[in-house]
């Protein structure tokens, strides 16, 4: 089922949203050669809850951390860990869920650590752009798929492939709504868009093949081949004026 929300929903998760634009803007000068991705979700959760956010995926299906930390290949769900220790070259991603009053908000985004590959820059580019097109076609009327087609065809046309496996998703008092936005598919399919109804829109893309493998840790998600992986992430309302983007400053 896919909830339209009211104002006082709305705001809740502007007020969510706009505390964890600000405080992944804050973070990028943690991101460091040296620092573990552990340290980085310590400080990341400090922040949400010196800004009266709750951390929603500390607990999710027993999961342990504020956050994801996903480096170079992985794609989703990196778990943080005082053992991985960022390196230059690492191509860093950053997903964190927050709640405010019961309404929750998510984003992704990515760094840079010191000097990465020009291939990574083309991977971050793309995939900006991706999640940029599906956000412009995010207006009332138009329906699920044209976003999922919007991301597929901006990330092929670069020469990347779009992970098939994970996908965005609709986002209010629960992390996980209706409706699924996959990143791949064809326009003027699935349910239509209506102003009220709020979606975490997250292209995941692969530098080869998209074909993906769990490591033994449940979580952890990562490219099969190898190859490097990008996401970005932001959560939107869809309005009679245009998209909304809630996890920007």
């Amino acid at each position: 089922m896919i909830l339209i929300k009211n104002k006082i929903a709305i705001e809740n998760m502007r007020v969510a949203g706009k505390a964890l634009a600000q405080i992944l803007h804050e973070i990028k000068k943690e991101i460091n050669v040296g620092v573990s991705t552990l340290q980085i979700d310590f400080i990341i959760e400090q922040k949400m809850r010196k800004k009266g956010l709750i951390p929603v995926c500390k607990g999710y299906s027993g999961y342990k951390y504020a956050t994801c930390i996903s480096l170079n290949d992985v794609i989703v769900h990196g778990i943080p860990n005082k053992k991985v220790i960022l390196k230059s070259g690492d191509f860093v991603k950053i997903d964190v869920v927050g709640s405010y009053n019961g309404y929750c908000a998510d984003l992704t985004r990515y760094f840079f650590v010191e000097n990465v590959k020009g291939v990574v820059k083309k991977m971050a580019q793309t995939v900006q752009r991706a999640l940029d097109c599906a956000i412009n076609a995010a207006l009332p009327g138009n329906r699920v798929s044209d976003l999922s087609a919007c991301i597929q065809k901006e990330v092929e046309n670069r020469g990347f492939n779009v992970v098939r496996k994970f996908a965005g998703h609709g986002i209010g008092k629960s992390i996980h709504e209706g409706p699924e936005i996959p990143n791949y598919g064809n326009p003027g399919c699935g349910f239509v868009l209506k102003e009220g109804m709020t979606l975490a829109i997250e292209p995941m893309i692969t530098q080869h093949g998209y074909d993906v493998k769990i490591l033994e840790d449940g979580w952890t998600a990562k490219t099969a081949d190898g190859g490097l992986s990008a996401h970005v992430e932001d959560t939107v309302l869809i309005t009679e004026n245009g998209p909304e983007v809630l996890t920007r400053i």
